[in-house]
């Protein structure tokens, strides 16, 4: 039991950390482009209290860890103003990408220390590599489950660049039912849904491994 409860605090941990230097990418890269909504809101903050969604930032990555199932999250969004940002669409796509690219970077990071010191695969004990294992897990399934391309996530921000205006009319209607969409599709088509996000994750690792 007490195992139990130290593994799931340490996918707390993960999880807000995480989410946290997600959504200050956000935020940075809007101010680095012109806007500075974010900032004055107090959202270029470490303090994860600015950022995590008690549902998305704890209940729903708990659940997923207990039922074994991939790890994924989110945090409150960073407040952006569009007409501020340098680029207009690409610049909101940069900032949008930018959360998950902080993702993946944390992932391959985690990865190659873990790697090139043994603690990944045990060398120090297991919790040391509970704690690697999660951090590439939990990070590339925040990743992947960001780039889905249903507003609000970040994936709809790149795919709105890109798009022809009368996609993008459609993409800022759906705005306001994305996220019930999205718990939708979780609920329904739940394994169909973790096998998608299984295999991206492997793909990705064998990728981590081909650059070792």
């Amino acid at each position: 039991m007490n195992g139990d409860i130290l593994y799931i605090g340490i996918i707390l941990l993960i999880t807000v950390f995480s989410v946290v230097l997600h959504e200050l990418a956000h935020g940075g890269v809007a101010f680095l482009l012109g806007d500075h909504t974010a900032k004055d809101a107090g959202r270029l903050s470490l303090n994860p209290l600015k950022h995590i969604d008690p549902y998305m930032s704890i209940l729903v990555p708990v659940i997923l860890y207990i039922f074994r199932a991939p790890v994924f999250g989110g945090a409150k969004p960073v407040p952006i103003n569009y007409h501020n940002l340098k680029g207009k669409e690409w610049g909101m796509a940069a900032v949008a990408i930018s959360g998950p690219l902080t993702n993946f970077l944390i992932a391959l990071v985690s990865f190659f220390i873990g790697h090139y010191t043994g603690l990944l695969y045990g060398f120090g004990g297991e919790v040391p590599s509970f704690i690697f294992s999660e951090l590439i897990l939990v990070n590339l399934g925040f990743m992947l489950f960001n780039l889905i391309p249903i507003p609000p996530l970040d994936g709809s921000r790149v795919l709105y660049a890109i798009a022809p205006d009368f996609f993008r009319g459609i993409l800022a209607n759906f705005e306001r039912y994305g996220i019930i969409t999205i718990y939708l599709l979780i609920f329904l088509f739940g394994d169909v849904f973790s096998g998608l996000m299984v295999n991206g994750t492997s793909g990705i690792l064998q990728f981590f491994y081909f650059l070792i």
